[in-house]
């Protein structure tokens, strides 16, 4: 796929999933939700204190959180040189988070790894749950994301 998907993991973990798995997660992603060919964005798999301290500071939550979407349409406006790649912003996930969250599910971390690289996705580009009606269409769409990588999305969602 033409994406061009950065990512990163925290030298302290040992991912058990290929980095080269999450570009295609993401990469599937950003095909469903209709983005260009020459997008980019970055995916940071970090720790629960990683994620808990960009939770503290972007959310005022003190606590480690699943997935984090830092989306680049929503920050201040930069502007960048003409004739540059849309850069769609940053995935953050925590590792820790997503193996417990798999074991308690009974899933494998790479769905749970998928759902989560999913719905960071869906937030770089606007979706959000705030409201039941907005749930609805975001969860909708973060399925047929998971559809397309063959993984059932978890029951408890």
């Amino acid at each position: 796929m033409p994406y061009d998907i950065d990512v990163q993991v925290d030298p302290a973990l040992q991912l058990d999933v290929p980095t080269a798995d999450l570009r295609d997660m993401a990469a599937n992603a950003l095909a469903v939700l209709g983005q260009p060919g020459d997008a980019e964005m970055a995916i940071i798999v970090t720790t629960d204190d990683g994620i808990r301290e960009l939770n503290r500071g972007f959310r005022s939550m003190d606590e480690p959180t699943d997935v984090l979407s830092f989306a680049a349409a929503e920050g201040p406006e930069f502007v960048l040189p003409e004739g540059l790649p849309p850069y769609l912003g940053d995935v953050i996930i925590s590792l820790p988070t997503a193996q417990r969250q798999a074991a308690e599910r009974g899933g494998t971390l790479r769905a749970e790894l998928a759902l989560l690289v999913a719905h960071g996705c869906l937030h770089l580009v606007g979706y959000d749950h705030a409201t039941p009606e907005q749930q609805r269409a975001m969860w909708a769409v973060q399925e047929s994301i998971l559809a397309r990588l063959g993984i059932a999305p978890p029951r408890d969602l």
